[in-house]
């Protein structure tokens, strides 16, 4: 028996030949990915990533339909390359817990919004802060914070924001920059501990990262970092906010009526005017919209913002209270239920093998058991739908760039800067391993500022590993890893889960955030929080 090899630019050509009384030649090609299709794969991946990104910057359609057009852009790719995925496997490229997680706890905010307990606190919070603006946000950001270390952010987002927003309602407040600050800081405070943002507890979680990290090595070694994170990312925010209006110059009934005709307006706009019974709902409704406008342009002739606001007092006072006790203990004692399981689920052995968002959505579900909720057709209304459905998009994509090699390239491309920045230096000198520290804390934060977070500290796992082998120290490279993803997302508006849920909270509350406000002041504040935690990893890792 023969065998005889030809290989081409892409084809391995394989003849085998055996030598028998009747000769048999068999002939077998295997194809092979050039360096060339490769390059050519990242380069449509990058193109694509880019027009995604213009779409959403420049708003010519919601960020939803953004990323669906790029992962069936990325899929039409994939087919044309025949690397076309089934069904099932883009189904299985959703990650349906992150989406059980956010859906269960929109259930869970929307039910406990009716017991009136957002509204009680803002109005406690406005007679404890005696109108000092300032000393109410830092309030607000400390507590996210704190709260975000122990629990996932994306939770404390999705709590807080209701608040936040009626707060801001109460103290005629701009909450679009407030919530911008908090989700912020949630996502530096929740770098601090394996369980606060979703980068680490991938980290925390991954097995061959598990062999040589546990969970308290986490807060060990980067909530000492985070603390100085937050000072000064506190520091950079007072600074942007200089020019800032937070304070709404009309009155709070104008600026309640405005928001109402701001609501109403997407109300009809979401009605298609085909039949003659929802154009007629259409009509009443624009019609509301131009009652409410008309309102808003005479109250502004005829009041002062003063005299409006100390005369619509007694009319707070009196909106602002608990409408449902009953209501409200069942809803503390669940959501309780479900924070504690929260907290306890990355440390026990998996007795009952229930993740956070099956937690979630059986939370969700014995709320409405325990509410009795009579119109559920209304409670699913409050469901941030548009968030949900740009994540299902946003993971499609992001399957669909890896397996077009854009994650392959990044993670490779890394290593080799490293090894070209040290040649011959040896694996254990402190040079190598502050270089290497740099490199992966600032590609991290860059990437994840555009890229999400999650998918990317997947990628970059086997980048540390393959260091690791290399004789670098694995730890104080998880740690750059874990600060540069975390403190990364807070660069744009897409970089982090937190990020998305706050936008579309704050839009249903009739506040949108723009992808361009939130540059503006997050991605500043990324590059200063990464300075600080660069300087802290070297001086902490290889100074010391």
């Amino acid at each position: 028996m023969t065998l005889q090899f030809n290989e081409s630019v892409n084809i391995t050509h394989v003849a085998v030949t055996a030598i028998i009384p009747y000769p048999i030649a068999i002939s077998v090609m295997v194809f092979q990915e050039t360096d060339l299709e490769k390059t050519n794969g990242v380069v449509i991946a990058s193109v694509i990533l880019v027009g995604v990104y213009i779409l959403i910057i420049f708003e010519f359609v919601h960020r939803a339909i953004a990323a669906m057009l790029g992962a069936l852009a990325s899929l039409a790719c994939l087919s044309i390359r025949n690397k076309r995925p089934s069904f099932e496997t883009i189904i299985s490229w959703v990650e349906w817990e992150t989406l059980s997680l956010l859906f269960g706890m929109m259930i869970l905010v929307a039910i406990f919004a009716k017991s009136g307990f957002f509204d009680y606190v803002a109005l406690k919070a406005y007679k404890l802060s005696r109108g000092h603006v300032w000393g109410l946000i830092t309030l607000l950001c400390g507590c996210t914070a704190l709260i975000s270390a122990v629990l996932d952010n994306v939770t404390v987002i999705m709590l807080l924001t209701p608040v936040t927003v009626t707060l801001s309602q109460v103290l005629n407040l701009n909450p679009t920059y407030i919530l911008i600050a908090e989700v912020i800081f949630s996502n530096i405070g929740g770098t601090a501990t394996a369980i606060g943002d979703p980068p680490n507890v991938i980290l925390a979680t991954n097995p061959d990262l598990c062999k040589h990290i546990k969970f308290p090595d986490f807060t060990k070694h980067l909530a000492g970092g985070i603390v100085v994170c937050v000072l000064v990312a506190y520091l950079v925010l007072r600074l942007l906010y200089r020019n800032v209006k937070i304070v709404n110059d009309d009155p709070p009934i104008i600026e309640e009526l405005k928001r109402e005709a701001e609501i109403w307006k997407r109300t009809a706009e979401r009605l298609p005017s085909v039949p003659a019974e929802e154009k007629t709902v259409k009509l009443l409704l624009l019609q509301r919209v131009m009652l409410l406008e008309n309102n808003v342009r005479n109250m502004k002739r005829n009041s002062s913002r003063k005299g409006a606001f100390l005369r619509n007092l007694p009319a707070l006072e009196e909106k602002y209270v608990i409408r449902d006790k009953a209501l409200l203990f069942k809803s503390l004692l669940v959501i309780l239920l479900v924070v504690v399981a929260f907290f306890v689920e990355p440390f026990e052995e998996h007795k009952f093998n229930l993740s956070v968002g099956w937690i979630a959505v059986l939370g969700a579900i014995l709320l409405i058991l325990l509410a009795d909720v009579a119109h559920f057709e209304e409670l699913m209304e409050k469901v941030e739908w548009a968030t949900l459905v740009f994540f299902s998009g946003l993971f499609i994509l992001m399957k669909s760039l890896n397996e077009l090699g854009l994650m392959d390239f990044l993670g490779e491309n890394t290593f080799n800067l490293i090894e070209r920045l040290c040649p011959g230096v040896d694996p254990d000198s402190k040079i190598k391993l502050g270089i290497a520290i740099i490199i992966i804390l600032w590609v991290s934060a860059l990437v994840s500022s555009f890229i999400d977070n999650i998918p990317f500290a997947t990628a970059m796992i086997p980048v540390v590993l393959k260091l690791s082998a290399h004789g670098i120290d694995l730890k104080p490279l998880v740690w750059a890893l874990a600060m540069g993803s975390c403190l990364g997302g807070n660069g744009t508006l897409i970089g982090a889960s937190a990020n998305v849920v706050c936008a579309g909270l704050s839009e249903q509350y009739g506040y949108p955030i723009s992808f361009n406000t939130f540059f503006k002041i997050g991605f500043l504040i990324m590059l200063a929080t990464t300075t600080t935690a660069m300087l802290y990893l070297l001086i902490i890792e290889v100074l010391v």
